[in-house]
């Protein structure tokens, strides 16, 4: 259930001395990366920050046929998994318990039919969905030890919709170990940035306006700042086919096999751990408004920027009081 995330990090709002600053991009996960640190040692760490996205990507990525979740979806004996693996599966756990469902990693084979997989897309039939939806369940996969244990053997996982959200965290992580202090890391969208610019402002970044763009960036609707905090955003209107005249996005339901069907156009998450925003953006999208806005109260450790389509069809938002003090400017 990947999601292309859609934030952008607006480096030309800061203005630099270009002394300590180090600026990093490159490619991975299918998506790019931009990084960006102060380093009184003026160190260029890109290839060990590659290395590491490569390990990451051996553990937790279905695009790669050897890596460990494709070799568990493939059912191979005495997979040991690893701590990526491990981190991924007890988050992914969490979410999907605390969102009742809404978010659900063994979805993947009905994500696969649709299209929005590694798989070659299916003809989508009533029965064929019907059919998946009898191994779909994430109480159907357990971690015991070092090794996943399933009730049916035809149960699948994808973390692809927060292992993004996730690499930024192991990046920022890396970065930490190696006495670095102030940096941004931007993977596919999703982000987390710490301390401060060189002329002591903080991280700017840009949430768009969700209208139907598969190729380019839309215009801003607000700015944030960001400081010690992770944010991911998961919307509608990056994704999607148009079938019969009919327009289905990639968020699927866990409950029906067919996306997710709501007045949500965009839902952006700050927390603590980009992981956390990441899965719980998901899991949110595909919940729906009314939902959602529970969800929230009972999570309070979560701000959220939702855009939404009112009665009338026009934009309106809805923001928790947390979200609406990190706003630096509304377009």
């Amino acid at each position: 259930m990947k999601i292309q995330l859609l934030l952008i990090l607006l480096f030309p709002l800061i203005s630099w001395t270009q002394s300590n600053l180090i600026k990093l991009e490159g490619k991975a996960q299918g998506t790019t990366y931009h990084i960006t640190y102060i380093d009184a040692k003026k160190r260029d760490l890109k290839p060990e920050i590659d290395e590491v996205l490569q390990g990451f990507d051996e553990s937790v990525s279905t695009y790669k046929t050897n890596s460990i979740i494709s070799r568990i979806n493939r059912n191979e004996k005495k997979v040991k998994v690893d701590a990526y693996f491990t981190t991924c599966f007890l988050k992914a756990k969490e979410i999907w318990k605390s969102t009742e469902g809404a978010f659900d990693p063994t979805v993947f084979p009905i994500v696969n039919a649709w299209g929005w997989g590694p798989g070659k897309k299916q003809k989508i039939e009533k029965e064929k969905i019907d059919s998946m939806l009898t191994f779909v369940g994430f109480e159907k996969i357990e971690l015991k030890g070092k090794y996943v244990r399933k009730t049916d053997l035809r149960v699948a996982l994808d973390f692809n919709a927060f292992a993004q959200g996730y690499s930024v965290d192991v990046v920022s992580k890396f970065l930490i170990q190696q006495g670095i202090t102030s940096f941004i890391v931007e993977i596919g969208g999703e982000l987390y940035a710490q301390g401060k610019t060189e002329n002591n402002a903080d991280w700017l970044i840009g949430v768009e306006q969700p209208f139907d763009n598969k190729t380019s960036g839309n215009p801003l609707r607000i700015i944030i700042r960001l400081n010690g905090k992770a944010v991911a955003t998961s919307g509608n209107y990056r994704r999607f086919v148009v079938e019969n005249g009919i327009k289905y996005a990639h968020h699927i339901d866990p409950k029906t096999g067919y996306p997710a069907k709501n007045n949500l156009l965009s839902a952006t998450i700050i927390s603590d751990q980009c992981i956390t925003s990441d899965a719980t953006a998901t899991g949110i999208l595909v919940m729906g408004l009314d939902k959602a806005k529970i969800y929230l109260a009972n999570h309070p450790e979560l701000e959220a920027y939702l855009i939404y389509s009112d009665e009338q069809g026009n934009y309106a938002v809805y923001e928790t009081p947390g979200f609406a003090n990190m706003i630096e400017t509304r377009e």
